[in-house]
This record gives C-alpha cells, structure tokens and sequence, in this order.
C-alpha cells in the first residue's frame, strides 16, 4: 500500500543551496577589479598633482631667477604698456630685446612658452607674439597671480607655439606667477610659463602601471590564498547544510508520523482528508473514513504492561496495511485508535468490504511476550457525501459509528446515522451533568457489608459511588464511571469517596458501632496518579480514621502495569498502615505472578468463580486452590457475589476469610448500615 511519508506540499520549499565558493570568486574579481582601478586612478591623480606641483615650483623659481636679473631693465616697459596696442608693443624698440633675451634665458630648459602681462591683463609679451594684445582680466589664473599666488595646471595640446616651433600632442603645465620687487610687495606684473612634461607624464605612466601590477599580483595571491581558505569552508558549510537538511527532513517525518508504528498521524490525517474531500467533489465521487478502534487494549496493555501494548500496536498496524488497497491511506490517531481514508469507493458498501477484512486480520490471535492475546476492532464508517461535507464533521461522524458499533457488541462495524450524533452530544451533556453534580454535591456513598464466614458478624463495609441526579434519581455507577475516567475528573470525586467514606466510618466507630474497617474501589487514574499515596495519607488524618481500618480495593489490571512503581505505591501505603485488597481475583492475565511481588492482606474472587460453585467442579476446585495459596501467603480471601446458602456453606467450608452478597445485603445507605449494626430489621425497608 502506498503510504504517505512525506510532510504537506506548503513544507516542501525548494531552496536554492548557498554557494559560498561561487560567491566569493565573483565578488572576489569584482572587488580585485575595483580595489585595482581605484589604486590605478588614485596613483595617477596624486602623481599628476604632485607633478604640477613641482613644475609649478620650478616655474616660480624659474620666473623669479628671470626676473631678478632683468626685471629692473624692463620694468617700465612693462608697467607703462596698459591701454598700448598690439602694434605699438610689438614696435617698440624693447621688444625684441626682451624677446632674445628670454629665448636665451629658457634656452636648454623644459620652458615652451613664456608670456608677461601688464596688472590690467593685457598681454605686454609673449614668444608667440600672436597673443601679444591679449586681454586675460578674465582669466582666474591670471587673478589668482595678481592676489600673490602661484597657480599653474596640466593640459594637452594637439598642436602648440613654442620656442622652436610648432610642436604636437605635448603635456604642457602652464603655471600663471606674480612679479614682486619684495616678497610681501603688490604684484608689478605675472607671468606665464609654459613647461613640456611629455616625457615625464611618460614615466610617470610606466611607473603607474608597474605600480598597478605589483598591486594586482598582490591581489590575486591574497586571493587564491582565500580562495582555498573560503573553498574548504564552503564544503564544510555544505556538510553543515546537508546534515541540518536531514535533521530538518526527520523533524517534519517525525512531525507527520506516529513514532512507534511509522504511519501518518492525526496532524497529517486532517491535511490529507480535506484534499481526499475536495478531489473527490471535484470528480464527482465518493470517499469514505473508518475510524477503528480496538477493543480490549486497555487490558492487554495494564495486564501484559506497556511493551506489550505497544508491540500489539505495532502488530495491528501491520495487519491493517497489509489488508488495504494501493490507494488508502491509514493514520495513527492516537492510543489505540486508527482511521483510513478510501479514495473513490463506489459503491459505498466497498467501504464495508474493507472494514471485513480489517476486523478479520485484527481478530487474529497475536503471540506477544509469550502470551497468546486476542483483541478485536470497533469500525465506523462516514461516507463522502452524505454523512459529510468537511474533514471535521466526517470525523466526527466516523467517530460516532464507531461508538455504535461497540456498543452493538464489539468487533463489528457500523455506517454512520444521524442519531448517533444525538448520543455523541447526550455524551457531552452528561459530562457537564457529572461536573455539576461534584459541584453540587449529587454523589452519594452507599455500602454493602463484607461478613465473617465463620460468625456472620459484619466486619467491614464497602463504599460505592452512586448519583443522586434530581431528573433521573439514583444513577449506578456502571453509567460514568468511564466518564469520570476519560473527564480528568476521575482524581476529584475518587478522593471525595475516600474521604467522605472515612469519615462515615470514624462516626460509626464513635457511636459505639465497633471499629469497623471501610472498603473503597481506587480506579487505575488515581493509582497511578503520584500524589496518590499523599492524599491518603491526608485523608487519614484529617478524619482520624485509624489507617489499620482503611482497605484499598485495586484491580489486577492495574498490578501488572509498571510493575517497579506498583510495588513502590503499594510499600508507601502499606507504610501508612492501609489495607491492600485484589478485586475482581482471577481474572486477569498473571494473577498468581505478582502474589510473589505485591504485599496484599486481601483477595477477592471474582463473581464470575462462585457463580459457578453450584454446577462445576472445576470452579470449585479453583477456589479451593485460592483458597489454600492465599492461606500459605498469610492472605485473606473474600468471596464476593454470594447469592445463595449453598454457595455460602461451601465458602464457610474453606479458607475462606470473609464473603459479600445480596444474600446477606444489598448495598444500602449510611443510615441503613447503622440500622443493620443496631439490630434493626425495619431499617432495610
């Protein structure tokens, strides 16, 4: 059968896995490229301003060496030449002078250019006597100089006048520097001087692009160096990855299936219902859920313990699987209790074709610990559409079946009706009904007498819930208990009858009734609750009941469960002084077993063992059997059930301790009991 292992589509997130190698090579060589471009650009600027500075310093000192040695021989010309024309600068004598003079000046120098202006900007000479004329007022060189500093810039030149001509794509860095006859004089005039720094822009170049290489060499061994390093810490991360992957994998199996037997469980089976639900509206089909539950698992798992339950568990899961088809699907709701859905059932009754042949292989003897154990199953079967439209209320639906089935006698199945739903919420009601009766004091004890078989004198008093319910008078036990039980309610009302039974019996002892002890039935729920043995001893002293008078009735069930605890809560309250009594003796699956195990002071034959007295020689020769263990063990054995003398004789005639009936009484009121203890006959009317 195909089973469903894998958690809901929405948990299903492809997620791309995280390459860290990848990552890092590209940014990586995006970063390398950048970091080398910014290095390459950063080095040119700094070595271009640093060149312009020091061309700009050897242009001042150039220009003030000029100007030291002939400035006073051309100074008037200079400083007289504002408002002249380009023709009469050019005319003048001094003109030409100047000009061979600084020709041989810059001469053997880097100089390309030289031009000298008037504090008005005119441009009283330059060796490109073209530009002589010139207005530069304008130029923010030129005003820059004449505030006393010196300005200078690179620039390129496709084509350019210098000294020897015309030359072509020249670096030039042309520098604008005041003329003071002192150093903190007004500016007389500025000059510009134009130097040639190809060659050097050339070097600076190469050196650039020597310097970028050893950066980029640097870069890429600090690169392959991390590149191994990230590298092996990428497969770490992706041993990492796919280690958290398989963890997260078994966290969402684990969140979707039942531990112990593998399957699908209820957080998964309401997913999967309501996509069975809307495929088969969409079709046009039908779909069905079982609900099983098994019956009598609870005594095979407080007999046989809770391996064993366990192991039936996972038996019954096998044998469901291999009895469904390729389609179904089966689910652990819980506890003892499965559904499986039926995808396209047509007819309806394929449903109950199914469940046969579900009952039948459960119903099949299973060898568990030795022991040969039969259980059967409960089913109850809802039926899309019809019984209903929604996950939940086919559930709930199946689940009421299901109750119908058991209560038609077990091991059957049954379809859904609409009157089950009406007992399901008479259910409900009755458990609001039995918190308001705890809470409004309804419950009452009555007590049925345990009598000595040899003087017929009574010598205890077993205590029994009743509820006194206003609309339906006295309810028997039989028809809450198991509510009580499955309410969480069950710890409550149990100490309220232990309580209100010992302090019954504390009067009875005061009003000169004899120490009479008082039985009370404890249920597996508080037995196995861990405060138990202190609210016992609670119990004792705040009645000041003696605790030799006190007896706890426990069932064999709950002996054979967690056997090391049981013997531990029967130490501590045997420690208290209490009195242990089996009831229900024989019925069990080991009930000489735990006699080695257990400290008890009484055993109770079950019903079932004196009912057969009159008629069977094995039922007698089984209770005389009980009777002589329970006398070698130091135990007493009570005979409960006794109906009729003869069954009463035979007990008197055994080891037999103590016997209970209606023959002797029924169970009656605590007023009726002081009657019996009087001698008062009328009391029992």
């Amino acid at each position: 059968m195909q089973m469903a292992a894998n958690p809901p589509l929405h948990l299903q997130v492809p997620v791309k896995p995280f390459r860290l190698t990848r990552f890092f090579s590209l940014a990586s060589l995006i970063g390398t490229v950048i970091v080398t471009i910014c290095l390459f650009l950063t080095y040119r600027e700094l070595s271009i301003r640093q060149l312009v500075e020091h061309e700009g310093r050897a242009n001042a000192d150039l220009t003030r060496a000029f100007a030291n040695s002939m400035w006073d021989d051309y100074r008037g010309f200079i400083m007289s030449a504002g408002g002249r024309t380009r023709g009469d600068l050019i005319a003048d004598p001094v003109f030409p002078r100047l000009n061979n003079e600084v020709r041989i000046k810059m001469a053997g120098t880097k100089v390309a250019k030289v031009k000298i202006y008037h504090r008005s900007g005119l441009t009283v000479f330059s060796t490109d006597d073209k530009q002589v004329g010139e207005d530069k007022s304008g130029n923010a060189g030129f005003r820059g100089a004449l505030a006393g500093k010196t300005v200078s810039q690179i620039v390129f030149r496709e084509k350019f006048d210098s000294f020897e001509g015309v030359i072509s794509n020249r670096n030039l860095i042309f520098s604008y520097i005041p003329v003071r006859p002192a150093a903190d004089g007004t500016p007389e005039g500025v000059f510009e001087v134009y130097s040639d720094v190809t060659d050097l822009l050339v070097q600076e170049e190469k050196a650039q692009w020597q310097v970028a290489g050893v950066v980029l060499a640097l870069l890429a061994t600090l690169y392959l160096f991390l590149f191994s390093v990230v590298r092996k810490a990428d497969a770490i991360i992706s041993r990492q990855e796919q280690e958290r992957e398989a963890q997260a994998q078994e966290v969402r199996h684990l969140a979707y299936h039942d531990v112990l037997t593998g399957l699908p469980n209820r957080a998964y089976f309401g997913e999967r219902l309501g996509e069975t639900i809307s495929m088969a509206s969409r079709k046009g089909v039908s779909c069905a859920l079982l609900f099983v539950d098994l019956d009598r698992f609870k005594m095979v798992n407080d007999s046989l313990g809770h391996a064993a339950g366990d192991a039936l568990l996972v038996e019954v899961a096998r044998r469901i699987r291999a009895n469904l088809r390729n389609s179904d699907l089966l689910f652990r709701m819980g506890g003892d209790e499965f559904t499986i859905i039926l995808q396209d059932v047509v007819p309806p009754e394929d449903a109950a074709h199914v469940a046969d042949r579900v009952l039948d292989a459960v119903g099949q003897t299973i060898s568990i610990h030795e022991h040969e154990v039969s259980v059967d199953a409960s089913i109850g079967i809802a039926v899309f559409p019809g019984d209903g439209d929604s996950a939940d209320e086919l559930l709930k639906h199946a689940d009421a079946a299901m109750y119908s089935a058991k209560e038609s006698g077990r091991g059957n199945y049954a379809f859904f009706r609409r009157d089950m739903n009406r007992r399901a919420v008479n259910r409900l009601g009755l458990e609001a009904a039995l918190k308001k009766a705890h809470r409004d004091n309804e419950f009452v004890l009555h007590y049925q007498p345990r009598y000595d078989t040899k003087q017929r004198c009574i010598v205890a008093l077993e205590a029994l819930l009743r509820w006194q319910n206003p609309e339906r008078g006295l309810v028997a036990p039989g028809e809450f208990i198991g509510i009580l039980e499955e309410s969480g309610m069950m710890n409550r009302v149990g100490e309220w009858v232990l309580r209100t039974a010992c302090a019954q019996a504390r009067r009875w002892h005061e009003g000169g009734d004899g120490a009479l002890r008082i039985s009370v039935n404890v249920s597996a729920v508080q037995f196995r609750n861990p405060a138990f043995v202190g609210v016992v001893r609670d119990v004792i002293a705040e009645t000041g009941i003696g605790a030799n008078l006190v007896e706890l009735e426990l069932t064999e069930s709950m002996l054979i469960s967690n056997m090391e605890q049981t013997r531990a809560t029967i130490a501590a309250l045997k420690a208290l002084g209490v009195r242990i009594a089996i009831d229900d003796f024989g019925t069990g699956y080991s009930s000489l077993n735990y006699l080695r195990h257990f400290d008890v002071d009484y055993l109770k034959i079950d019903k079932s063992f004196v009912t057969g007295i009159e008629g069977g020689v094995r039922d007698q020769q089984v209770a005389i059997a009980i009777g002589e263990l329970a006398r070698a063990l130091q135990i007493t054995v009570v005979a409960e059930g006794i109906e009729t003398e003869l069954q009463a004789q035979f007990f008197s005639n055994i080891h037999c301790g103590e016997f209970q009936g209606f023959l002797f009484s029924r169970p009656v009121t605590g007023e009726q009991v002081s009657a019996i203890l009087h001698g008062d006959p009328a009391g029992l009317a």
